[in-house]
């Protein structure tokens, strides 16, 4: 089977939307007809390096997929990160059938997968557009090209987290890549974001109508460290808590403050996640947004997704859901809930009334002709529904279309650098947060309209990175740190359907990680697949 990056050059599965005969090459031959241009369109290239994460490909909705074979859905970055890291936890599960929803839901996937397939061609899609841009663009403009680098690190990064030892290459190349060892890529990526940092654009807070919106800036760079350094235990066997927390607090200090004032009766948790979070105010916090618009970008897999796959008609009850679409898949374990009501006594009303009677802005839940426990996976009233996404406009205006939506998707934003810090924090100071890292999370608390504590232990950390990112793409992260996940201690917490039994199993500590494509280990005689595969 062959994989292309359309649009590019056509590449090979065994070379992992790599190995591309060089496009140096290619651009010095004189063209056979005349009209066509040779010169690299630098902006162009530029900007699909970002768009790798936003669309499926060339076209909006009816175009052309990027990866050939894949459509939109499958192999939508934004997706299947969800996919991933939520379905596959304690937060997330899905009614849909189709191929591959099942594994994800009971920890049971392979190397055959077809989302994880779809989000590791993805990755490496992005890695070689970036690549491409890298090897013909290269002196044209120094901010950018550091930007450039900054986005294969975090391509890399997922790849990493996801995937542990992989396909490696920092150029365009014609033979197979070498597979490298996850503490390797980690060294690789924490020298090259410790290398650009210091070339991107300077933080500053930006709305969807000023210059640089939607770029990363150092901010960027500092959150994507942190994450790095907070997870470093798992991917090197060396913890580095005091880096994390140094990367974490470089934000917190900057100009990226936590959005707090409410509007119109949405609180200020909800606008992060509305229409015109772009230009509500919201923005604030948003340290690299993936850019949506109703009309420009008619993405299926992006903030759409994580609409339309949760929320049922019957929801939209309040407020103006603001888009068409109710897809009725995604919904919350009842272990979710739990995080914001502890004795398993969660009302059925609605995301409004929820947040009141949980006393957390945050407890954006639908119970309504719900059951709390997921006692049917594939019925999707079965659990409460989610609605954290909205197309909705805080502020003046409306969304530019009926079905496309406006939201654009928080990749990184500050509140993170706050869990971060408070975190490393903890674990420095054995286990518990001094006044400082108890201020971090307070400040979250605060902005929910929560109680708050002076101190916080690391079970509590954990706990409030659920409550503030839920359906954001973390926990699966989270939980393989705090070993929960799978390996000796996975059965100390458990959750409906985890390891496929309805009252939770234990899962085997393979199943920190996922299976290198199986096509790609035949393909490529360089790739030995993980463990347990």
């Amino acid at each position: 089977m062959k994989r292309f990056i359309k649009n590019i050059i056509p590449v090979a599965a065994a070379t992992l939307l790599l190995g591309m005969t060089s496009c140096t090459k290619d651009l010095d031959v004189t063209p056979i007809d005349p009209s066509k241009t040779m010169v690299p369109d630098e902006a162009a290239l530029y900007t699909k390096c970002y768009a790798n994460m936003a669309l499926q490909g060339q076209g909006g909705q009816g175009g052309d997929v990027d990866i050939d074979g894949l459509d939109g859905g499958t192999a939508g970055f934004v997706r299947q990160l969800f996919n991933a890291n939520e379905l596959t936890t304690d937060e997330g599960i899905c009614a849909w059938g189709d191929p591959g929803i099942p594994a994800f839901n009971f920890n049971q996937w392979d190397a055959s997968h077809p989302m994880l397939q779809g989000f590791y061609y993805r990755l490496y899609t992005g890695i070689a557009y970036c690549n491409h841009y890298l090897e013909v663009c290269a002196g044209v403009d120094a901010t950018r090209e550091a930007e450039v680098r900054f986005l294969r690190a975090l391509y890399y990064y997922h790849l990493m987290d996801c995937f542990g030892n992989v396909p490696f290459a920092t150029k365009l190349m014609s033979t197979s890549p070498e597979q490298i060892q996850r503490a390797e890529l980690f060294k690789w990526i924490e020298s090259e974001l410790l290398d650009v940092k210091d070339k991107m654009m300077a933080p500053a807070v930006r709305k969807d109508t000023d210059s640089g919106y939607g770029r990363a800036d150092q901010d960027a760079a500092y959150m994507l460290l942190a994450r790095l350094y907070l997870n470093a235990e798992v991917y090197t066997g060396t913890a580095k808590w005091a880096e994390a927390k140094q990367y974490a607090e470089k934000i917190i200090n900057g100009p990226h403050k936590l959005w707090t004032q409410g509007m119109n009766g949405f609180s200020a948790y909800q606008m992060l996640f509305m229409g015109d979070n772009g230009s509500n105010g919201a923005s604030q916090e948003a340290i690299l947004p993936i850019l949506q618009d109703g009309v420009k970008t008619t993405a299926w897999c992006t903030s759409l997704f994580l609409m339309a796959s949760t929320w049922k008609a019957d929801m939209d009850t309040e407020q103006n859901y603001g888009t068409s679409e109710f897809w009725a898949g995604n919904r919350a374990r009842s272990t979710l809930v739990a995080k914001f009501f502890p004795n398993n006594n969660a009302p059925t009303v609605s995301i409004k009334d929820m947040a009141t009677v949980a006393g957390d802005d945050r407890a954006l839940f639908f119970g309504i002709d719900r059951e709390l426990y997921v006692t049917v996976p594939t019925e999707f009233t079965s659990g409460y529904s989610v609605g954290k996404y909205r197309n909705t406009y805080a502020g003046s205006g409306s969304a530019h279309n009926s079905q496309f939506i406006d939201t654009d998707f928080f990749l990184m934003r500050s509140a993170e650098a706050y869990l971060i810090a408070a975190e490393a924090d903890a674990r420095i100071n054995g286990g518990t947060t001094s006044a400082t890292g108890a201020g971090y999370i307070n400040a979250l608390r605060q902005r929910a309209n929560t109680t708050t504590l002076t101190s916080y232990s690391l079970q509590q950390i954990l706990d409030e990175r659920s409550r503030e990112l839920y359906f954001e793409g973390f926990r699966r992260t989270d939980l393989i740190r705090y070993g929960y996940f799978g390996g000796n201690d996975s059965g100390k917490y458990l959750w409906e359907w985890k390891g496929g039994s309805q009252n939770g199993a234990a899962l085997p500590a393979y199943r920190n990680l996922f299976a290198l494509p199986a096509e790609d280990v035949n393909a490529n005689p360089n790739l030995k697949q993980n463990e347990g595969y």
